[in-house]
């Protein structure tokens, strides 16, 4: 006889996705654009510490949320953004996201990482804990991966998105079809 397993121990035998917000979600450098990319709504915002008198120009496609939501049936989704919890309140409700977990930045110490290795990459590691994951980020190298080869036994897909057109539709398919073949 086959036993259910609950909603919390199918989460925690997904895969996490990793999301950082500025450049797959937030394509910034689009902002100089005349017109934002199609799909893209320009939101003003003002997280955490970000000055009153100066709010925070964002570009946001809301069918990232629908698709996001769908990837959630095989992953578990996770904030890796410098917004951290503020990711919730000002970017999760215009994708009409759920409030999800995110990976903290601060901490007692900064981790160390070799030349060439982006900042988050130790952090994201440490999150993840052994556990398969997706990361798509905008900063990722060719130094991240080899430091997540050589760190991170689980299956890793570390997706570096380009910050002038945030995730397409073959980013979202190289999502599915990771998380599918695991």
């Amino acid at each position: 006889m086959k036993s259910r397993m609950d909603s919390r121990e199918r989460s925690r035998t997904k895969p996490l996705l990793l999301i950082d917000v500025d450049g797959p979600l937030n394509p910034y450098l689009a902002l100089t654009a005349e017109r934002a990319p199609e799909g893209y709504t320009r939101h003003w915002m003002r997280p955490s510490g970000w000055p009153e008198d100066q709010p925070l120009a964002v570009l946001l496609n809301p069918e990232h949320g629908a698709e996001l939501l769908a990837l959630a049936d095989r992953y578990e989704l996770v904030w890796a953004t410098t917004w951290e919890d503020d990711a919730n309140a000002w970017i999760g409700p215009v994708l009409g996201l759920p409030e999800l977990p995110y990976v903290e930045w601060s901490g007692p110490e900064r981790r160390g990482a070799p030349l060439g290795t982006f900042w988050k990459t130790p952090y994201v590691l440490e999150y993840a804990a052994g556990r398969p994951f997706a990361w798509v980020d905008d900063e990722i190298t060719s130094y991240d991966r080899a430091w997540a080869d050589q760190r991170h036994l689980a299956a890793a897909l570390l997706l570096c998105v380009d910050p002038g057109i945030g995730l397409t539709r073959p980013d979202f398919d190289t999502l599915a079809e990771w998380a599918a073949a695991l």
